[in-house]
């Protein structure tokens, strides 16, 4: 059976802002999905020691006071999530992020920043994966599509009904359901083993980034920078302007 006819896992967070190495979680859910069916579902909602801007609360819901009265301490939200993802990675089920980038990185930063093992670490020094990304899947096979390519928009591309944006456990499943459509839409896709999706996804991203990052500079910024990492950033000390392609909050 081809990859998107067996278990896959959604994953999404929401957080405080865009900048995945400074943002911080707010809620983040994992969905065992197989053949369209939820399995099971985990859901945190962290406190995240820093204050939620109005713009993020108006996108997902979750104010300050809420996220400090009910959300459980950042680290622990942290390490369980960490822990839940590197344990289906052990028994190879794919883990399915759209923006992989920004919610990988975001919660890698927050491992760093909690003192926490990476998830590296928690796979005994394995590479992460495998990662499947709609996100960078759909911009690579579908190249020359017009209009936007947040989960909302390529949603309605492929015919799946996101029910409740912006709430991790939609999010989520919305992610898989993608995943799955673009498969059955792109033969090339379904052909290839986690694996090997995988490595062409990391090949992918590189692309886009460096095509991004030189029409940037056509237009005007020449200084700018589009990391060409996948699917996790690593954080540098000191950097020029960065163009982001992480959704708002999430």
């Amino acid at each position: 059976m081809r990859w998107h006819g067996e278990t896959l896992v959604g994953f999404d967070l929401e957080t405080t802002g865009t900048e995945p190495l400074e943002a911080r979680i707010v809620t983040a859910a994992v969905v065992e999905v197989r053949d369209g069916r939820t399995l099971a579902r985990r859901e945190w909602l962290a406190d995240p020691g820093v204050r939620i801007p109005a713009q993020a609360s108006a996108i997902h819901g979750i104010s300050s006071e809420r996220a400090t009265a009910e959300g459980r301490p950042a680290h622990e939200v942290a390490d369980e999530i960490a822990d839940t993802l590197a344990g289906y990675w052990t028994r190879g089920v794919p883990v399915v992020a759209y923006n992989a980038a920004f919610d990988l990185t975001l919660l890698t930063a927050e491992l760093r920043r909690h003192g926490l093992p990476s998830l590296s670490e928690r796979l005994g020094g394995a590479p992460i994966g495998p990662v499947v990304d709609p996100y960078t899947i759909d911009r690579a096979v579908d190249r020359y599509r017009r209009g936007k390519r947040n989960l909302e928009a390529v949603c309605a591309e492929y015919g799946v009904v996101l029910d409740g944006a912006h709430e991790a456990a939609a999010d989520a499943l919305a992610a898989v359901l993608v995943a799955c459509a673009i498969a059955e839409r792109h033969a090339v896709v379904a052909a290839l083993t986690p694996g090997e999706l995988h490595a062409r996804q990391v090949e992918w991203y590189a692309a886009w980034a460096a095509d991004f990052q030189s029409f940037l500079r056509r237009k005007g910024t020449p200084d700018a920078v589009v990391d060409p990492v996948w699917p996790v950033r690593a954080p540098e000390p000191e950097r020029g302007p960065v163009a982001e392609s992480a959704p708002v909050a999430g």
